[in-house]
């Protein structure tokens, strides 16, 4: 695929122009600064949406609130051409709650996925012929995912929890096609909803190591559309189609298996891993200018902090690195779309409760310059502020 154009608007990337659109990825608290791994973490101190078990090991008492959003400067290069936007994009809101000693629920709203996009003047051949035709292509929205997560601890070292996520959103598409001194205009506007279901579970094996793992079960998404189609030759305006409403090939979201680790060492530095196996291959699916391929995702991330004195401000600030490596799920051309990423960042406490400002910057690449396809370089700031309120406790002093 040749884009000898293009440009975006919130969020998204000229492969958004693929299924659903780009994939967002909002991670809370201080998950972006640890390259999104995280999987084995509790969710004592922060809102972990990696894995529904965490909410297992809710302390008491604590009611969360977590929202974030991050600002993106991207340059995408083709090999002709080269372009820089900027954007900020909201990230998520959520909040949690613990039902009993031994369990804890919460509720998400974040973006699934975004279609924004526009490319210009593509050059495509004709089958079995030697002329071209161009394609113009404007997509705008995508689909919200809404998270009910529920976590349960037997004991004190085996945490389970699922997740139901509903998703839905639509698409808008149109698409011009120049064919000789022919023009066809298409209007779509695409229509999704549908479920999935994520469970968990995390093991604390001793104080200072924790395993974990993830399914998200395979889900179909339900798609129908309406589209007006006009054609315009020699100044007459014909009218293929207009307002009309049909069903569409549904979208289906493949079995994800992940598994995570997190490990502290000497009281003060703590590392997490986490591997994901998503089998899109499994989909059947494919699209007009790529296939969805298996991906394989790969999160590092370490955090340190001193805690020498915790009525010193400045040693209860954690410090965060990470890296994120993602083989991606398109190909297009027979070459992967991957991402690559590495992260550092802060989390800066306030008052004296498990409220912080999460902040972090992430450096990354997307795709690359091979048979006139984009490459995309990007740098991220992300704000998270995660906030934690002490409810339903008696008054000791009046």
């Amino acid at each position: 695929m040749s884009l000898t154009s293009f440009s975006q608007s919130i969020s998204s990337s000229p492969y958004s122009l693929y299924g659903i659109g780009s994939v967002y990825d909002s991670d809370f608290g201080p998950l972006p600064s640890i390259g999104s791994s995280g999987m084995a973490l509790p969710s004592a101190n922060f809102i972990n949406n990696l894995n529904p078990a965490s909410l297992g090991f809710m302390f008491q008492n604590h009611f969360m609130f977590d929202v974030g959003g991050k600002a993106i400067s991207t340059t995408y290069e083709s090999g002709s051409k080269s372009e820089k936007r900027n954007n900020f994009q909201f990230s998520h809101i959520a909040f949690a709650f613990p039902v009993t000693k031994h369990s804890g629920f919460s509720v998400a709203l974040r973006p699934y996925s975004s279609a924004a996009f526009t490319i210009s003047n593509l050059k495509l051949p004709i089958t079995d012929s030697q002329e071209f035709y161009y394609l113009s292509a404007k997509g705008t929205g995508g689909l919200n995912n809404l998270d009910f997560s529920y976590g349960y601890r037997f004991g004190k070292k085996l945490s389970v929890g699922a997740t139901a996520s509903l998703l839905f959103g639509n698409t808008e598409d149109d698409r011009t096609f120049v064919i000789l001194n022919s023009i066809s205009n298409i209007h779509k506007k695409t229509d999704y909803n549908g479920v999935r279901a994520t469970l968990g579970a995390q093991y604390v094996i001793d104080s200072t190591l924790t395993v974990a793992t993830t399914i998200k079960v395979p889900s179909q998404i339900n798609a129908s559309k309406v589209q007006s189609v006009q054609t315009v030759s020699d100044e007459v305006i014909t009218t293929i189609e207009a307002e009309t409403g049909s069903s569409v090939d549904d979208y289906y979201m493949p079995l994800e298996f992940g598994v995570g680790i997190s490990k502290r060492f000497k009281n003060n530095i703590n590392m997490t891993f986490d591997y994901e196996k998503s089998f899109w291959d499994d989909t059947k699916q494919s699209e007009l200018y790529g296939d969805f391929v298996n991906q394989d995702r790969f999160a590092l991330g370490f955090t340190y902090s001193a805690r020498k004195n915790i009525r010193k401000y400045r040693d209860r600030i954690q410090y965060s690195a990470g890296a994120n490596f993602d083989t991606g799920y398109l190909e297009v051309d027979g070459k992967r779309v991957n991402n690559a990423s590495i992260s550092v960042g802060l989390s800066l406490p306030i008052e004296n409760t498990f409220s912080a400002l999460n902040i972090s910057y992430s450096y990354g690449q997307k795709g690359r310059v091979a048979n006139d396809l984009i490459k995309e370089n990007y740098h991220k700031i992300s704000l998270n502020l995660s906030l934690d309120g002490i409810w339903f406790v008696k008054r000791k002093i009046e």
